[in-house]
């Protein structure tokens, strides 16, 4: 991965050149960064997070 430094003179000319930067990638790029920041914040495991089974019971009620 390369390593740049850029300055600018205001906010908005850095936050134009982050979308300028972010235009510019393939969309497989951007799903592939997105996968990464995803699963660094996720708070658990995969195997913890996958959900609750669905259990059920019928009841005759009388």
């Amino acid at each position: 991965m390369k390593k740049t430094l850029r300055v600018f003179k205001s906010f908005t000319e850095a936050e134009n050149a982050d979308r300028e930067y972010y235009r510019a990638l393939t969309p497989a790029k951007r799903i592939e960064m997105l996968l990464i920041l995803r699963d660094q914040h996720r708070p658990y495991p995969n195997d913890i997070t996958e959900g609750f089974k669905r259990v059920y019971r019928v009841i005759k009620r009388s």
